[in-house]
């Protein structure tokens, strides 16, 4: 499928895309996925950071295994130590058999920890132990059981921010931060809107037995204007609305009402000083160097008039260097 104006669709596994973006994303993940370093993704919420895990799995030497996945903000507290860390048999009331968790189940392979950003103080210093000597220890049991496996871990917050409040320790923030990637909102990269929506179009059209063979000009338009606070799980939510409400071959999607959007972008702007801040170690990397060759604009996959002027909304200006004089 593909709109009117003939939108060539790109694909990296289950990743759609034609921004260049997304391929400064792809290239990033080309470069980590054959290390076993841990990788840090960043991005708002329904950005698709499972995705862009599975995609560094994939291209690991680990992906004969399957991935495992936890989401740290989905298990209450009090079972998340069992979760993650399996128990032994008798390790406490009910405790009939002996049960490995998600770091063995992983083993060989790679453990996606979604939402890292939740999870419990008392927790992350066992994580942290895990990343530094690559073993666990059962509940019920102090005989450590060595694993080998990598770790992708993912957040919609800002962990610096977190780190200076005290609900996240800085060693473990460091620990994860070895290779950050920071995934771009939708908004940023209305591009890859077309390709996204004439995918998701297909695959539903198939699921609910109709026969779409293509999505209005104009309401593609309209859907290119909009901000999607959330992100690409939104656009999906979307595009399988309109796919059940329609009668006929050519999809109209409604994008939700503008008040609301405008209120729900606002809510979204909590990773703009994480992307500010990758913004400018990268900016700091190139020597403050915008255009040409390894310049940021290229690092980063956008024009250097996009970057410019994302600069400027983020009030990112280099200082000049003062010298005072000294007798």
């Amino acid at each position: 499928m593909t709109t009117d104006s003939g939108t060539t669709i790109r694909a990296y596994g289950e990743i759609v895309y034609t921004s260049r973006a997304i391929r400064t994303v792809l290239d990033q993940i080309e470069q980590v996925a054959p290390t076993t370093a841990t990788v840090l993704l960043l991005g708002e919420t329904g950005v698709g950071k499972e995705l862009f895990a599975q995609a560094i799995h994939a291209a690991s030497p680990r992906r004969a295994r399957p991935m495992a996945s936890v989401s740290c903000g989905a298990i209450p507290a009090s079972l998340i130590e069992r979760e993650l860390f399996g128990n032994e048999r008798g390790a406490y009331t009910g405790a009939f058999d002996k049960q490995i968790g998600r770091f063995e189940a992983a083993n060989g392979s790679t453990l996606f920890l979604d939402e890292i950003g939740e999870l419990p103080l008392e927790m992350q210093v066992k994580l942290l132990r895990v990343l530094q000597e690559r073993s666990i220890e059962r509940l019920g049991s102090h005989r450590p059981v060595k694993l080998d496996l990598r770790i992708v871990v993912a957040t919609n917050r800002n962990l610096e921010e977190a780190v200076q409040n005290k609900t996240f320790r800085e060693d473990l923030y460091y620990r994860l931060n070895v290779f950050p990637i920071v995934i771009p909102p939708l908004r940023e990269r209305p591009e890859d809107i077309p390709p996204l929506a004439c995918t998701f179009a297909e695959r539903l059209s198939v699921a609910n037995h109709k026969q779409i063979v293509a999505i209005d000009s104009d309401s593609m338009a309209t859907m290119k204007d909009y901000s999607w606070p959330g992100n690409v799980r939104q656009l999906r939510n979307v595009i399988e609305r309109a796919v059940i409400q329609g009668t006929g071959t050519i999809l109209t999607p409604e994008v939700p009402d503008r008040a609301l959007n405008r209120t729900a972008a606002a809510s979204s702007e909590r990773l703009t000083d994480v992307q500010a801040q990758h913004i400018k170690s990268v900016l700091d990397s190139c020597g403050w160097r915008i255009r040409g060759v390894r310049g940021a604009a290229q690092r980063l996959g956008v024009k250097p008039t996009t970057l410019e002027g994302r600069m400027a909304r983020l009030g990112l200006l280099r200082k000049p260097v003062t010298f005072s004089a000294t007798s």
